[in-house]
Order: structure tokens, then sequence, then C-alpha cells
């Protein structure tokens, strides 16, 4: 239910594939099985989200996961949605687990304020084998932002709603709803521009016929 409501409903796996472009060698994808060898189906983890550059699809889709064996490299960033039933492991068991496989960084996003984590929005890169906190920024009370080197850009808490700034554009990332309804209320604009230039014609041409029609014949 988590990923429905902060990924899948908002299309964040194709927002984020769009932004970092290489679209045949860029994998972004929820619940997609990492391990560092996918034979014999072990010592695997599923993270909420994934995102793995110069990767093989078509290996991704013959191994039925990201095998680190096979594709040469782990991934270069995961992401945990807190839940109930999930939180306590995402900061412990799961963090320990991605350390091991040598995932460049991990970042844990609780849309409940730090009830089922222990923060609400906490990232760490990998230093050395090893993983350090990533410095998480308050904007004010309800706004909590950490910088992604991996993504090159910021992951945002904002009142309980998972977002991604774009530090270059100085914009956040548009979701497709968004972008939707942006083109459906600019194309409502346009036709209202166009029914005013049209009732601006019909006037003109009534004018000129009453004009015409004042003219006294010669």
């Amino acid at each position: 239910m988590q990923n429905w409501l902060y990924l899948y409903d908002r299309s964040f796996p194709v927002v984020l594939k769009d932004y970092l472009g290489e679209q045949e060698i860029t994998i972004t994808g929820c619940e997609i099985p990492i391990s560092p060898s996918l034979e014999g189906r072990r010592d695997i983890r599923i993270p909420d989200l994934l995102v793995s550059r110069n990767s093989g699809r078509s290996l991704l889709i013959e191994m039925n996961g990201s095998a680190i064996d096979a594709q040469g490299k782990p991934p270069e960033f995961v992401l945990e949605v807190a839940s109930p039933t999930t939180g306590r492991n995402d900061y412990t068991v799961k963090r320990s687990d991605y350390e091991r496989y040598g995932v460049q960084e991990y970042w844990r996003f609780d849309s409940s304020g730090g009830s089922y984590h222990d923060a609400a929005l906490a990232g760490y890169r990998l230093v050395n084998r090893r993983y350090e906190p990533i410095p998480i920024q308050w904007l004010d009370d309800n706004c909590s932002r950490g910088y992604s080197d991996a993504l090159g850009l910021y992951l945002c808490c904002d009142d309980g709603e998972l977002r991604w700034y774009n530090p270059t554009t100085g914009n956040y990332l548009q979701t497709y709803e968004k972008e939707v309804t942006r083109a459906n209320r600019a194309e409502a604009r346009a036709a209202r521009a166009e029914t005013r230039a049209n009732r601006a014609e019909a006037e003109l041409r009534r004018l000129r016929r009453q004009l015409a029609d004042r003219e006294p014949d010669n």
C-alpha cells in the first residue's frame, strides 16, 4: 500500500528514468529483487525503489532481478518506504545488507514523520565500504531534504510527501498527473483565448456592417 501511495501513484520510477536519460541502460523500478547472485535465490532484498545505471535491461529480465555478479556492479540507489510491518527492518537489517551489497546510496522515507522508521527521511552513502549518514537539512518544521550524489537530486520529505528537487533547474520533478493537469489547463486557456478572438472578430464584422449601412449612397 505504501508503494502505491508514494511511488506508483505518482509514476516516480518513470519520472526518474526520464530525468536520468540513457533509457536503454538505466533501470528504475519498484520491487526489483537484488542480490550478489540470483542463482539459488538466496540472500535477496527487494527494495521499494531501485536505480541502476549502465545496466543491462535484457539481463535483468533474464535473471528476474538485479544480480550484482551478472551486471558487474551493484545499483547506485535504493529506497525503502516505511510501513508498520517493515519499518524497523528498513533501518537495521536491510541497511546492513545494502551496505554489504555495495549499493552506493541507501535512502529511507517515512511519511508518518518517523513513527515507523527512526526519522522521516534518512540517507547513507558508501565510503570505504561502510555507510556514512548523508546530512539532512530541515527547511521548516514540516520539510526536510538530503542530497543524492547518485541522482543529482534532493530527496525531500515535504509534509509527509516524497518529492524530488532538481537544484540545476530550481524545480521539483513533476509527476505525470501534474503534467496532465498542467497540459489540460493550458489547453483550456488556449480554448478560451480562441473563443475570445472569435467573438472579437465577429464583433468587428458586425461593426463594419453597421458602419456600411449608415454610409449614404452616392
